[in-house]
């Protein structure tokens, strides 16, 4: 009853239902964006896990606040834990995702492509010699094009994005100098807690006066990658995956078990699912240094949820 797999509130206009969160456009230009606790990965919905909406949504809101001096961001305003109110933006075709280390076990990660024999990617060209979850000289930006409606992200470098005029030269520059500030801020709070943020993604939008605003949520363990820091240098030298907060350790199950961009998905296992909701809330309060509180009013989650929206 406390797990929210679906969010549809049919009095509400204009409705976009992305992998993990569902969306609404209002007429006067907001947008209500609704956390579920859908688990997403390899372009598709796994499984759901309980709290991980309320998790998602006050994770990004803490990193929101810590980095509303670096750039704008669309928050409006929370009614209700899973919720946040957005000014509406224009999304841009392109994912700028920022890694600092050697990772990662999907298809467009950069450890996946050096493992396949590629050095020169997104634009980069990466050393021979180099071991699995070994930080990078410095942080390198990777961007994918913005899969919509469930496609694929694919990779890009910088003249790709350019020539294919999915971004000005002028918008290329300022995300790219968002994202390595944003990022650098957020290593710089993870190492106060205790964790490594290994890499991330960002999304950024353009609002009605076309200026660049940062979009759906930062640092979170959906869209970034954490490792807890004292367990990285026994991990890297014994060539395991360090300790993480994030959802890799699911991925890691899937993929034992088949080829998930081809295979079906088995059952993903009850006390996985208890073990993850677990990891989402503790990472919660290890990046912020807040207690977490489930809300438990209503009925049910969409219940609260629809109920907080009357106003």
């Amino acid at each position: 009853m406390r797990i929210l797999s679906d969010a549809f509130i049919p009095e509400l206009p204009g409705r976009y239902n992305g992998k993990v969160r569902e969306n609404y456009d209002l007429p006067d230009g907001r947008r209500i964006i609704i956390a579920t606790d859908r688990l997403s990965a390899f372009d598709i919905i796994l499984t759901a896990i309980p709290f991980k909406g309320q998790v998602l949504t006050q994770t990004a809101r803490y990193w929101f606040e810590q980095t509303a001096d670096i750039c704008p961001n669309h928050v409006l305003d929370y009614p209700d834990p899973n919720v946040v109110i957005g000014t509406r933006l224009d999304i841009l075709p392109v994912e700028v995702v920022v890694r600092g280390y050697l990772a990662g076990t999907t298809s467009t990660s950069i450890l996946t492509k050096y493992r396949n024999g590629e050095r020169a990617m997104y634009g980069t060209v990466l050393p021979d010699g180099m071991k699995d979850n070994e930080k990078l000289p410095e942080a390198i930006i990777t961007p994918t094009s913005k899969a919509f409606d469930g496609g694929h992200d694919e990779p890009l470098s910088a003249a790709e994005i350019l020539a294919q005029n999915l971004l000005t030269q002028e918008q290329w520059d300022t995300v790219s100098a968002y994202a390595l500030a944003l990022f650098a801020r957020g290593q710089q709070r993870a190492a106060e807690r205790g964790l490594i943020l290994v890499d991330t993604k960002y999304e950024f939008g353009t609002d009605k006066d076309g200026r660049i605003v940062l979009a759906d949520e930062i640092h979170t363990p959906d869209s970034s990658r954490y490792w807890i820091e004292d367990s990285y240098a026994e991990s890297f030298t014994g060539g395991t995956r360090p300790k993480s907060f994030d959802k890799d350790f699911v991925r890691a199950w899937v993929t034992e078990r088949c080829d998930p961009y081809k295979d079906p998905i088995p059952q993903i296992p009850a006390d996985l699912i208890a073990q993850t909701s677990r990891v989402y809330i503790e990472a919660y309060e290890t990046i912020t240094g807040q207690r977490f509180e489930p809300d438990l009013s209503g009925a049910t989650v969409l219940d609260r949820i629809r109920d907080n929206l009357k106003p």
